[in-house]
C-alpha cells in the first residue's frame, strides 16, 4: 500500500512538472500580434507560474517528509491532471481563437482585393509563400520572429493599396514618375490603416519596409542594417510572387525565370542569403502556396 501511495505521489510531482513546463513554454511564445494584448496581465501569468511551483513544492515535501495516506495521494495524483486538462484545454482555446482570427483576416482580405484584378489572390500568395519560407529558415534565423506575427505582416503587407486611386492601381501600362510617387506611399497608408490595432504596433516596421532594398534604394532608402529581418523575408516572398503571378499588363512567368530574377538582384534588392535558402525550396512546395482562384498562376508553376 506505500508503495502505491508514494507511486501515485511520484507520478503527480512528474506530471506536475511538465504542467510546470509547457505553461513556461506557452507563455513564452505568447508574443504574437494576437497575444500582445496580454503582456498587460503580466501579474497574473507570474501568479499562475508561482502557484504552479508552489503546489510542486507541496507534493514534494508531502512525499518526503509527512506520512501520507490513499486519500491525501490520490487527491494529489488527480489534483496534478485536473491542471494538465485545464492547461491543455486553455492552450487549445487559444490557438483555435487565433486561427479563427486569421481565417477572418483572410476572407476580408480576399474581398479587398477582388476590387483589383492585379491583386486578387497577391496577399494569400505571398503569406503562403513567407509561412513556406520561415519552414525552411535555419533556426538562428528563426530566433526572435513569431510565426504567428509573420504571417499576418505577410497577409497584410499591401493592404495599403487601398489608399492608392484604382487609375494608379489598375493601370495596364507602366507608371509615370508622379504616379509611382503614389503607389510608393502604400506601406505607410497601411500602417496608417493599422495603427488603431495597437497589438499589431510590432509589425507595422515590418510591413512598412517591405519594399526597403539592400543596397538603400529602396521605397524609403532605409539602409540595410535598419531593415527589419522580417521585412526582407516578406521581401523575397512578395518579389517571387509578383514575377510569377497573373497581372493585367503581364503574363506570369516561370519559377526558372523567377529564381533567376531573384539571384540577379540579391546583394542590391534582396538579401543575399535568403534568396540561397529560398531557392532550396522545391518548386512543388512553392506551387501549392498559390491560392485556389488563380488557376493560371497555379498551372504555370506546375510546368
Amino acid at each position: 500500500m506505500n508503495l502505491l501511495i508514494y507511486m501515485m505521489i511520484f507520478i503527480g510531482i512528474i506530471v506536475m512538472v511538465t504542467n510546470i513546463y509547457r505553461y513556461v513554454h506557452f507563455m513564452r511564445n505568447m508574443k504574437d500580434v494576437l497575444s500582445a494584448s496580454l503582456n498587460h496581465d503580466r501579474f497574473w501569468k507570474q501568479s499562475g507560474l508561482w502557484l504552479l511551483v508552489f503546489f510542486l513544492f507541496g507534493y514534494i515535501t508531502i512525499g518526503l517528509f509527512s506520512n501520507p495516506d490513499l486519500m491525501m495521494a490520490s487527491v494529489l495524483f488527480g489534483g496534478s491532471f485536473f491542471v494538465m486538462i485545464v492547461l491543455t484545454l486553455m492552450f487549445r482555446l487559444i490557438d483555435s481563437v487565433k486561427e479563427n482570427c486569421l481565417d477572418v483576416t483572410e476572407v476580408l482580405i480576399s474581398i479587398i482585393e477582388n476590387r483589383d484584378p492585379n491583386l486578387n489572390g497577391h496577399s494569400r500568395n505571398v503569406q503562403n509563400i513567407t509561412m513556406l519560407f520561415y519552414k525552411y529558415l535555419p533556426k538562428e534565423l528563426k530566433k526572435g520572429i513569431n510565426p504567428v506575427s509573420l504571417e499576418y505582416a505577410a497577409l497584410m503587407h499591401d493592404v495599403g493599396k487601398l489608399g492608392i486611386p484604382e487609375k494608379v492601381l489598375n493601370k495596364p501600362g507602366k507608371l509615370d514618375p508622379d504616379e509611382w510617387e503614389i503607389m510608393r506611399q502604400h506601406p505607410k497608408i497601411g500602417v496608417k490603416f493599422l495603427e488603431p490595432l495597437h497589438t499589431f504596433e510590432h509589425i507595422m516596421p515590418w510591413i512598412l519596409y517591405h519594399h526597403e532594398r539592400i543596397d538603400g534604394k529602396g521605397y524609403y532608402s532605409i539602409p540595410n542594417d535598419q531593415i527589419p529581418f522580417p521585412a526582407k523575408i516578406i521581401a523575397v516572398a512578395d518579389t517571387y510572387s509578383a514575377i510569377t503571378m497573373k497581372r493585367a499588363y503581364k503574363d506570369p512567368r516561370s519559377h526558372e525565370v523567377a529564381m533567376q530574377i531573384l539571384f540577379d538582384v540579391a546583394g542590391t534588392q534582396l538579401d543575399p542569403e535568403l534568396v540561397k535558402i529560398f531557392a532550396k525550396i522545391p518548386q512543388s512546395e512553392l506551387a501549392e502556396c498559390v491560392p485556389q482562384n488563380i488557376e493560371t498562376m497555379g498551372e504555370k508553376l506546375s510546368k
